[in-house]
């Protein structure tokens, strides 16, 4: 299997082990055929996009201990389906993305400069 690459052509980077994200839940922003959501945006959730995605039926902040999962929190990373980011883009509460953990498969569905304007600068 060929190594994942992220939106800048370099290998996927991680995006969050704490919380574990991912479609595979390894941590990265990995694809393929069973993830039909196309979890690959690392994104730094805000408070805005908690609220934007829980008013579309998908509750990101509520913990579901039953599934393992802790609820996020404003500034968790976590790998987000391209078409809510995108939704997220026109209601106008994009979360900021980390581009070096950005899944390629995201230019699919949002141009590389506008992914780059949406760049968190990591220290």
């Amino acid at each position: 299997m060929a190594e994942a690459k992220n939106v800048l052509g370099g290998p996927l980077e991680l995006c969050s082990k704490d919380p574990l994200t991912g479609f595979f839940r390894t941590g990265n922003c990995a694809t393929g055929p069973s993830d039909s959501g196309t979890h690959v945006v690392c994104s730094q959730v805000t408070e805005a996009f908690l609220t934007f995605t829980r008013n579309r039926g998908n509750d990101l902040s509520t913990p579901s201990p039953a599934s393992g999962f802790p609820g996020l929190k404003p500034g968790d990373y976590w790998c987000l389906c391209a078409r809510r980011w995108l939704e997220a883009l026109e209601a106008g509460v994009a979360p900021p993305i980390r581009l070096a953990a950005t899944h390629v498969k995201a230019l699919d569905y949002v141009d590389l400069k506008v992914l780059k304007e949406y760049a968190v600068k990591d220290s």
